[in-house]
């Protein structure tokens, strides 16, 4: 059962004392992955967004004249998604949302690069990598809440670095030594220190001298957070991906500053938790600037359409294959279209393709007004594009004609969008088969 928000709250009330001088409560989370809103494909994937986080983190801080000392805002990373690093629009306003919440720190992994370092430097985020060469990137950020101080750094990987054929134009140093002793300099000097990476548990044991390190967050795991855990003296985390969850950590600190206890939390972003109406002219900018780009592809994309489309549209296959297109039209693929519309986001690039025909494809779908038959999830979606099957009065089979139902499918029912995914739950649902044809269309 999903805890609304307010549950959550009087939870996290319960695990704290009234009189926390010596608790310290931590706010991390690691791999956004380009998730700068929840996906509203299926409720299982409706978790996340920055909209709700900042939410959640509104309400949070505005205890702290309460019962609870301001929490630390810190993430390791990881805020861009690798196959779709070329969305500059997306990233840029992932950047300028998460100003809005005043991260404490934010930890660089290789993915946040992908447009170049200075395409991070145009946000004011407390960005950090503990093994930069140069000053470019802060080595570090120290966080300072009431009586105490925490240091933050975060680890690059050099074995997943682009530059590992590189090395000499390698921005990293792929020695530990200044790392370490920046964490025993913060260890000496009375600091809580965190250190974030992509490694894992084993793999920063290998590598790095824990002692001096009381928190470790390792490489984020699918979507779920994992329970800390002590090895000696360092408390591991694992956060999950995609920012649909964060997880709050009170800890409890002696006079040393060594852990001593901790209370976890991991609070789910569900469509319970209301979107922050701060970041409303934000969000609206973002979805003016899809509309706009969408726009400025239609006209390139009808620049270099020529010829006579090979896809037909859904009215096409109706001659000849009508009861087919009568169970078509029962099921959510022939709303598809409609349902971007419902929900604002007809013209978003990263929805549009899995909604209508021959999307970015030469001939394919352009906008609902230029190509309007191709919208919604159509026969030629699955079984590709039938001009030639046409032309030929059914003589040549459609491209996909071969594929799997499992190959069919997972062009777009992937567990990104849909995790419930499986043929034989989902065929019902659209079930049709070869049928006696009715006619053929004149050529």
């Amino acid at each position: 059962m999903r805890a609304s928000i307010y549950l959550l709250f009087s939870l996290l009330a319960l695990t704290i004392p009234a009189h926390a001088s010596d608790e310290l409560t931590l706010v991390y989370s690691a791999n956004l992955d380009g998730e700068l809103e929840p996906c509203g494909c299926t409720l299982d994937t409706d978790f996340g967004g920055i909209l709700r986080r900042a939410t959640y983190i509104d309400q949070l801080r505005a205890q702290q004249n309460k019962d609870l000392n301001e929490p630390v805002l810190i993430s390791a990373g990881g805020l861009f998604a690798k196959e779709l690093g070329s969305d500059k629009i997306k990233n840029s306003f992932i950047l300028s949302g998460l100003e809005q919440l005043n991260y404490d720190a934010i930890g660089v992994q290789w993915a946040d690069m992908i447009h170049g370092i200075e395409f991070l430097q145009q946000s004011s985020l407390p960005l950090t990598a503990g093994n930069w060469k140069d000053t470019t990137l802060a080595h570090n950020q120290i966080i300072r809440r009431d009586n105490h101080t925490l240091f933050f750094s975060q680890w690059l990987d050099p074995a997943t670095s682009p530059y590992r054929n590189m090395p000499d134009l390698s921005p990293i140093d792929e020695r530990t030594t200044a790392l370490q002793q920046q964490l025993s300099d913060a260890k000496q000097q009375g600091m809580v220190t965190v250190l974030a990476t992509t490694l894992d548990h084993t793999q920063a044991q290998a590598l790095l001298d824990l002692s001096q390190v009381d928190i470790l967050i390792i490489g984020s795991a699918y979507e779920q957070f994992s329970e800390p855990f002590k090895d000696k003296g360092t408390l591991v985390l694992q956060a999950g991906s995609r920012g649909q969850r964060l997880g709050v950590l009170s800890l409890a600190l002696d006079d040393q500053k060594s852990i001593t206890g901790w209370n976890h939390q991991v609070v789910e972003l569900t469509s319970d938790m209301a979107d922050a109406p701060r970041l409303k002219t934000w969000y609206d900018n973002y979805n003016e600037q899809l509309r706009l780009a969408f726009e400025e592809e239609i006209k390139k994309m009808e620049a270099y359409d020529q010829g006579q489309s090979p896809f037909v549209g859904e009215q096409t296959c109706e001659a000849c294959h009508q009861q087919s297109h009568q169970t078509w039209q029962d099921t959510d693929h022939a709303k598809a279209y409609d349902d971007l519309e419902e929900v604002g986001k007809a013209f978003d690039p990263h929805c549009v393709g899995c909604h209508v025909v021959g999307y970015k494809q030469p001939g394919g779908f352009l906008s609902i007004d230029l190509t309007s038959q191709l919208a919604g999830v159509q026969c030629e979606n699955c079984h590709g594009a039938g001009r030639e099957h046409v032309n030929s009065g059914g003589q040549i089979q459609t491209p996909n004609h071969a594929l799997a139902k499992e190959q069919v499918c997972s062009q777009c029912h992937v567990p990104e969008h849909s995790p419930k995914f499986t043929v034989k739950d989902y065929w019902p649902k659209i079930m049709h088969g070869k049928e006696q044809v009715v006619s053929s269309p004149g050529q």
